[in-house]
Parts: structure tokens; C-alpha cells; sequence
């Protein structure tokens, strides 16, 4: 069977459509591809406790969401009061000394310390150095994370 211009047109079509379609995806956010965020051009925003630089808020393509941020805390303070939330969630410090809670106790880390904040687990995070401390947020979740009580 001999190919027909027409069979080349649709062709043409469905690849300009996929395109087209991908680009859309791409331009209104939906799907986080590869990416690099560079320090030096994320905005920091006061905060009562600190300050703190939004990096990322978007779905992957295995995740329903990936959010990342990275929070300065100064000194003698706490980011939030104790809480759960159903995603889960790594902090990384980077500077200064924190004390966090999880599995019921708190605990003093350093630089280079890593928490996992595990779903629907109670946890919290103070700043008991002298100096600001500084960590970094990757918090995600899936079709298997459990919803809110608000049903989000």
C-alpha cells in the first residue's frame, strides 16, 4: 500500500498538535521538566521569623506536587508551631543549629543534618543558635498521599 498525501497530512497534524500540545503544557506550568535554580536569582522575602526564598511549587511527572523553598530563621526562633500535614517532607540544614521535633522528642542538629518529616507525623523546628539558621524544603506528594481534611 502506497503512502498517500493524505496519510502525510494527518501525520503532519497529529505532530504539529503534539507539539503545540507540549509547549501549551510546558508554558502554563503544568509538568516541572529538567530545571536549575540558581541562588543568586531567587528573591528572598521578609518574614516574621525570618526570611524565606520560594523556588518551586509544581507538579512532576510522578509527582502531584513538588514543592521546594529554602527558610532563614533567626536566631531564638521557631518557624511555625508544631503541626502535620499528610506530604512528606526532607529539610536539609545548611547553617546554624536547630532543634526539631519528631517521633515526640526534640532533637539538636547542625549543618548538613537532614530531617524527614513522615505523613500526618507531628513535627516542628526552632532556631536555638546564636546566629541565623538557614535549611532547605522538599516537601511532595503523590496519588498515595493521604488528603487533608479539607479534602485537598
Amino acid at each position: 500500500m502506497k503512502p498517500q498525501i493524505r496519510d502525510a497530512a494527518v501525520l503532519a497534524a497529529g505532530v504539529v498538535l503534539g507539539c503545540s500540545g507540549w509547549a501549551f503544557a510546558q508554558r502554563a506550568g503544568d509538568v516541572l521538566g529538567p530545571a536549575v535554580f540558581d541562588w543568586n536569582a531567587m528573591a528572598a522575602t521578609k518574614t516574621d521569623s525570618g526570611e524565606v526564598r520560594s523556588i518551586v511549587r509544581r507538579p512532576t511527572a510522578t509527582l502531584r506536587e513538588l514543592e521546594m523553598h529554602v527558610t532563614t530563621l533567626n536566631p531564638g526562633l521557631a518557624s511555625h508551631p508544631p503541626h502535620k500535614h499528610p506530604n512528606e517532607e526532607l529539610v536539609i540544614i545548611d547553617e546554624g543549629t536547630v532543634e526539631t521535633l519528631s517521633a515526640g522528642r526534640w532533637q539538636r542538629v547542625g549543618p548538613g543534618s537532614i530531617i524527614f518529616n513522615a505523613s500526618n507525623a507531628l513535627h516542628a523546628l526552632r532556631n536555638v543558635g546564636t546566629a541565623a539558621a538557614r535549611y532547605h524544603v522538599v516537601n511532595w506528594s503523590t496519588a498515595a498521599t493521604p488528603a487533608n481534611q479539607d479534602g485537598k
